[in-house]
């Protein structure tokens, strides 16, 4: 059970998971007390490495990072704990932060021959959407494409099925992948328009899906900014082009 537990991170409720005694004596904040806090979670999750436990804002207490799914596990490895962490004093939101840098590293690794990207003269902002070229607010952002060229916005696509991969969806986007206008195919997929493809290695999808996962989608479209945060849910150009311009700002602002 408890192997499978961090695969479904994100549908669980904030709480407390008791991993059973702990048997290991550990030292305080040490090296040794880091490895044997790795070694315990790596046994209880195959789908976690020890590099993806690390230390935390919080003394005593671990971050778990798998994608950006977040958890912390106490010092004695005993204990796991889903929530934010929020720093009161701050105002901000830490996991929240984390995650934002995991999403914008897993973006940024994604090559322009991994995406399917409408791309304007003039480059403002570019963002990543996961689209379901099923999904009615999905097809409602594509309809609008135009105008988000308009405001200097790059829409970077990553195929998303979300019914998986027995669905009629999963093959239509292996179809679009196929095309030799993907572009097209996707705009055509949209509408129910029938389109040319062929015969190619359309394993991109599952690895578009996989990544999705990773990235804590719950629904598309999903749209990824620059700086990791995500927006789940459709928004019109002239809102998104608000929020990139606002995101900038304060950007510029922290770096002085």
């Amino acid at each position: 059970m408890t192997r499978k537990l961090f695969k479904s991170l994100p549908i669980i409720a904030l709480g407390v998971v008791v991993f059973g005694p702990s048997t290991v004596a550990l030292a305080e904040d040490t090296d040794a007390n880091l490895e044997a806090v790795r070694e315990r979670v790596a046994a209880k999750f195959d789908v976690i490495s020890p590099e993806n436990v690390n230390a935390s804002p919080i003394d005593g207490w671990y971050q778990i990072q798998k994608g950006s799914i977040i958890a912390y596990v106490s010092k004695d490895g005993r204990y796991l704990l889903q929530g934010d962490l929020i720093d009161l004093d701050a105002g901000t939101n830490l996991t929240e932060l984390s995650r934002n840098d995991a999403r914008r590293d897993m973006m940024a690794a994604l090559g322009s021959d991994q995406v399917i990207s409408f791309t304007p003269e003039n480059v403002k902002h570019s963002v990543t959407v996961f689209t379901d070229v099923g999904c009615t607010y999905c097809r409602r952002l594509h309809s609008q494409i135009d105008e988000y060229m308009a405001k200097g916005i790059e829409i970077r696509y990553v195929l998303y099925p979300r019914n998986g991969p027995a669905s009629a969806e999963w093959n239509t986007s292996e179809q679009v992948w196929c095309a030799s206008d993907r572009n097209k195919a996707l705009t055509a997929a949209k509408l129910d328009h029938k389109f040319e493809t062929s015969s190619c290695d359309a394993s991109i999808v599952q690895d578009h899906y996989v990544l999705g996962q990773e990235v804590g989608l719950s629904g598309t479209p999903a749209i990824v900014f620059e700086d990791g945060t995500l927006v789940g849910g459709y928004l019109p150009a002239v809102s998104l082009s608000q929020q990139l311009e606002q995101k900038s700002v304060q950007a510029a602002a922290a770096s002085r």
